[in-house]
């Protein structure tokens, strides 16, 4: 089973990084050792993988259906080790979390009080910004992040998936009226995130990929989901956004969801995003399984 894994580990690095001697390298073997492992491979699956010249490497057809299940074999891999390292070693130390401004001022507190109780040795340090922040570079250990996700060399871990809703208060849709078609939204006040050109200050997008654009205007645009949820409270017209805004708001009647007769975008998960590294430190993976348990019974909600 070793030179199995070993076998399949020196085929995906091989694919990522370009060539067998590179992988060779990475793992820290000869390059002659590696050969014998990838070819080993090969013939326990009876077919070819990789086609290798002296100066690159391609994957067959063979290779690319391979190259996905071999990756996600390595995937949980490493989680079941980092699962099993993180509750066998002490969880202590600072721990650095970046997260999205509204999402972790109305929901990281409470967990974040939670997790100190089961882990008191661990120092929680929070940075709330909606920018995208580099991992590395400013020294997070962990970020959430929420959406589609962009290819990265970093490792993702969904949480819990997000949905959209269109919300306003009961005193502006008794006032202006409840819109029920795309084309009534021009006579309403559509709240602005300036930060997402689809949910933004002059179009709002339907249907699951949002490529319908609804041409939309709003007495006030804001680079923070909170504050449009805060005005739309108040009165001040239609907010679009994550149901992890508005779903207490609903839920007590302070808000009402409007349905349109075109679907509203699909937003992806909320995801929490680490390091690539093969053995993430206890307190980081400590925390994403904390994490983790928690949304899944907060999203039953959302």
């Amino acid at each position: 089973m070793a030179d199995r894994l070993t076998g399949i580990e020196i085929f995906v690095r091989a694919v990522t990084l370009g060539s067998l001697s590179a992988a060779a390298r990475d793992i820290g073997m000869s390059p002659a050792m590696a050969a014998k492992h990838l070819n080993a491979l090969e013939t326990r699956l009876g077919v070819t993988l990789v086609n290798r010249t002296t100066r690159r490497l391609s994957l067959t057809e063979a290779g690319e259906i391979y190259l996905d299940k071999a990756e996600a074999i390595l995937a949980d891999l490493r989680e079941a080790e980092a699962e099993v390292s993180a509750r066998t070693r002490k969880v202590e130390g600072l721990l650095r979390v970046s997260a999205p401004a509204a999402f972790g001022a109305l929901h990281l507190g409470e967990i974040i009080a939670a997790f100190h109780r089961q882990y008191p040795a661990v120092t929680v340090e929070v940075g709330l910004s909606d920018r995208y922040v580099d991992l590395l570079e400013e020294r997070w250990d962990t970020a959430i992040r929420i959406g589609k996700l962009a290819d990265s060399g970093l490792v993702a871990r969904k949480l819990a998936d997000v949905r959209l809703n269109i919300c306003a208060s009961p005193a502006y849709l008794a006032a202006r009226g409840t819109p029920r078609t795309l084309s009534d939204l021009t006579g309403h006040d559509c709240l602005g995130y300036t930060l997402s050109p689809l949910t933004g200050a002059s179009h709002w997008g339907f249907g699951i990929d949002g490529r319908i654009r609804q041409p939309v205007r709003g007495s006030l645009h804001a680079n923070n989901g909170e504050i449009l949820v805060q005005a739309a409270l108040a009165g001040a017209g239609l907010v679009y956004g994550p149901r992890f805004l508005t779903a207490n708001a609903v839920a007590d009647g302070r808000l009402v969801e409007v349905t349109f007769d075109m679907p509203l975008m699909e937003m992806g998960a909320i995801h929490a995003i680490t390091h690539a590294t093969r053995r993430p430190a206890a307190k980081t993976r400590a925390w994403i399984d904390f994490l983790s348990h928690r949304l899944r019974e907060l999203a039953v909600n959302w």
